[in-house]
């Protein structure tokens, strides 16, 4: 099997810490023993691992252009071997402008964003951002969001599916100079950074291994069209099929919308054909999980009778039963990645640093669970009408 390989109130500022940014290592023996007690690393702590003084430390942590890159490097390598956190606090009383970050959504499946408010949260928290987040609809007023939330003093934007796939929009921020980055889009933009996964090698990968357990009759749910990432995702079933000299026939590839419902729906539509699929690979977990639920009102038993496997890994996926057979794309650290790319590039943007786009794709992982199987010896589809 193949992978692609590249890889969350503020308390008042202790007396001492507001001292450390002002002054050099002139602190009694006492105080750094009780810092020493607290378990926290202090901006003095930087400063002797750094060797230099903690105002400098101080500069460097409100991102000034007056320090040397060799001393800035020694500083940013010192707060990461210390796991040092700077006091907003204290930022705030040294001059420091905080960073506002909005973070778009449009997106149906609360699984996914549930992963996706977690890992920016959290590094929203470590990076010293001030995160807004605020829901768009996709293809309808994104501009205007983006407009009034820019007017309001927000510096830059991170785009989560399906957002990131809206030309338009990005064609626009590019032309005013604002800053995005995208989280999970089918394709990079070349005017913004983004944070992705290789949807189609994933998907590749998955209708292999459902191969490799004995199918040939495999059906496949799209997700939404308006993403790339479902085009990815369906040309890697449809290229693994033909590899394995399997034909895909009609009826076998139905549209969905990422929503459980959708999947439901082509689930049904899949399991009325004449010879339905012993398998089904969804595009994402809220309709592999409607999948499950189609099978259960067929009586149906998954995996034996049909093998079902999803994309995404949310929660969705191991909290119904049988747990999903899914790929896990890291929702939450590609939002981290995302936050902390986005925030780097706004302060070396206010130090007269410019940056090209970076694109990130990170590791994704087949994760085997209990809906998949070979395929059943003896199979009865049943087509009674369902209660809805």
């Amino acid at each position: 099997m193949r992978h692609k390989a590249t890889s969350g109130k503020d308390l008042a500022v202790p007396q001492a810490e507001r001292i450390d940014v002002r002054m050099s290592e002139k602190s009694s023996p006492a105080r750094k023993i009780n810092r020493r007690q607290s378990g926290q690393p202090t901006i003095s702590d930087v400063a002797r691992l750094a060797n230099c003084s903690p105002m400098t430390v101080s500069r460097v942590i409100n991102n000034e252009a007056s320090v040397r890159e060799q001393t800035r490097a020694a500083v940013l390598e010192a707060i990461e071997t210390l796991n040092y956190k700077p006091n907003r606090a204290a930022r705030s009383l040294a001059g420091a402008a905080q960073t506002r970050i909005a973070l778009l959504y449009s997106n149906p499946s609360a699984s996914y964003l549930s992963e996706l408010l977690m890992g920016s949260l959290e590094q929203a928290s470590r990076s010293d951002v001030h995160l807004v987040v605020e829901r768009c609809e996709f293809d309808k007023d994104e501009e205007q969001v983006v407009t009034r939330l820019v007017e309001t003093g927000i510096d830059g934007f991170l785009l989560p599916s399906p957002l990131c796939d809206e030309t338009a929009l990005l064609d626009r921020l590019a032309e005013q100079g604002s800053r995005a980055v995208l989280i999970g889009p089918g394709k990079a933009h070349p005017k913004h950074s983004a944070v992705m996964i290789d949807e189609y090698q994933a998907a590749y990968d998955m209708t292999q291994h459902i191969i490799g357990l004995g199918h040939e009759r495999i059906g496949f749910i799209i997700g939404n069209p308006h993403q790339t990432a479902s085009g990815q995702r369906l040309q890697g079933y449809l290229d693994a099929m033909t590899a394995a000299d399997l034909e895909v026939e009609d009826g076998m590839v139905m549209q969905g919308l990422f929503t459980w419902r959708s999947g439901y729906d082509a689930a049904a539509r899949l399991l009325d054909q004449p010879d339905p699929p012993t398998a089904i690979f969804a595009s994402n977990d809220d309709m592999a999980a409607a999948v499950v639920s189609v099978a259960h009102r067929r009586h149906l038993d998954v995996p034996a009778d049909l093998s079902v496997c999803g994309f995404d890994d949310t929660a969705f996926a191991s909290s119904i039963w049988p747990e999903l057979t899914t790929i896990r794309q890291p929702i939450a650290e590609m939002a981290r990645r995302a936050l902390d790319l986005l925030a780097n590039e706004l302060r070396g943007g206010r130090a007269g640093k410019s940056a090209k786009p970076s694109h990130v794709t990170l590791d994704y992982t087949l994760v085997r669970r209990q809906s998949d199987a070979a395929p059943g010896l003896a199979r009865k589809v049943r087509r009674k009408p369902e209660r809805r």
